[in-house]
C-alpha cells in the first residue's frame, strides 16, 4: 500500500500509528458548485483537499509534524450571490447552515475521539466559514464535557494565505476582492495545476463570459434576483488563467498556511 497523507486512502493501523505520533488532521470543507461552463462543480471540494494534501506533504517533508487529510465535507452552505453566484443556478446543491454545523461538530468530535489533539479546519468555499467556527466550537464543548481539554482547532480559508505581493503579480490590471474571484482566474489557475482534466479553456465563451467581473449591489435580495449575476455563473473573468499561475499561488499559500500551522501547534 502506498504512503499517503489521505485518511481515506489508509489502513485504520496507520491512521492509528499516526495519531500516536500527534499528527495534525486536516479537515477539507467544500462545496458542490457551479463554476460556469469551463470548470466542474467540485471545485471547492477538489481545491481544498488538494491544497490540504499539498499542506500536510510539505509538514511531512520538514520533520516538523505528522499530517492526515480526512476525507472533505464535499457539501457547502448555501452559495451567495455576491460570492457564489447564487444557490439558484442549476448544478449548486447546498447545506443548511445547521445541516452544515452538525457535520462539522460530528466529524471533528469522531476525529478527537480516535485520539486527534490538533486539528486544522481547511474551507475552501467563502460562505461555509462561520458554521465550521461554530461546529469546531461545539465539538469542543462536547469533548470537554467528556473529558477531553487538550485539543486545539485552527480554522482557516487558503486564500488568506496568498500575500499581497503576489496578488499585485498575478493581477496586474487590479484585483477585485476574493468574493468576486468565484470561478475566475484564482480557481481556474489551480484546477489546471491539480485537475486539469475538469477544466475546458476553450469553453470560456465570448458570449456568455460577459459581465465580468460582475457588479453586484453591496446588500443581499430574497427571493434571488437572477438577473443580478453574469450569465457565467462566474463573478470574475478566467481567461487569464495558467498553470503557471497555479503553481505560484499553491507555493506562496502552502508556504504560508505551514507557518501559521507551525505558530500554533509546535
Amino acid at each position: 500500500m502506498k504512503k499517503t497523507v489521505y485518511m481515506e486512502e489508509m489502513d485504520a493501523f496507520t491512521y492509528r500509528d499516526k495519531l500516536k505520533k500527534d499528527a495534525v488532521v486536516f479537515v477539507p470543507v467544500g462545496a458542490l458548485e457551479q463554476h460556469g461552463s469551463h470548470m466542474a462543480m467540485c471545485v471547492d471540494a477538489a481545491l481544498t483537499k488538494a491544497m490540504a494534501g499539498a499542506t500536510a506533504e510539505a509538514l511531512v517533508e520538514e520533520g516538523v509534524l505528522e499530517g492526515i487529510v480526512s476525507a472533505p465535507i464535499n457539501y457547502g452552505y448555501r452559495s451567495q450571490q455576491r460570492s457564489g453566484g447564487g444557490f439558484h443556478l442549476s448544478g449548486t446543491t447546498s447545506l443548511s447552515g445547521q445541516t452544515l454545523i452538525m457535520l462539522a461538530r460530528d466529524i471533528v468530535y469522531n476525529i478527537i475521539v480516535h485520539g486527534a489533539r490538533k486539528i486544522v479546519f481547511m474551507n475552501g468555499h467563502y460562505e461555509n466559514y462561520q458554521f465550521i467556527f461554530e461546529g469546531a466550537e461545539l465539538a469542543l464543548e462536547k469533548a470537554r464535557a467528556n473529558g477531553i481539554d487538550d485539543v486545539k482547532i485552527q480554522l482557516l480559508s487558503y486564500w488568506d494565505f496568498v500575500d499581497d505581493q503576489t496578488i499585485a503579480e498575478l493581477y496586474p490590471d487590479g484585483f477585485t476582492g476574493w468574493d468576486l474571484e468565484h470561478a475566475g482566474v484564482m480557481e481556474t489557475s489551480l484546477m489546471l495545476l491539480f485537475y486539469p482534466d475538469l477544466v475546458d479553456m476553450d469553453a470560456i465563451d465570448g458570449e456568455l463570459y460577459t459581465g465580468l467581473p460582475a457588479e453586484l449591489p453591496n446588500y443581499d435580495v430574497l427571493p434571488i434576483i437572477a438577473d443580478y449575476t453574469p450569465p457565467s455563473g462566474c463573478l470574475s473573468h478566467p481567461g487569464a488563467s495558467s498553470r503557471e499561475k497555479g503553481v505560484i499561488l499553491r507555493d506562496v499559500a502552502v508556504k504560508n498556511m505551514v507557518e501559521a500551522i507551525k505558530k500554533e501547534f509546535v
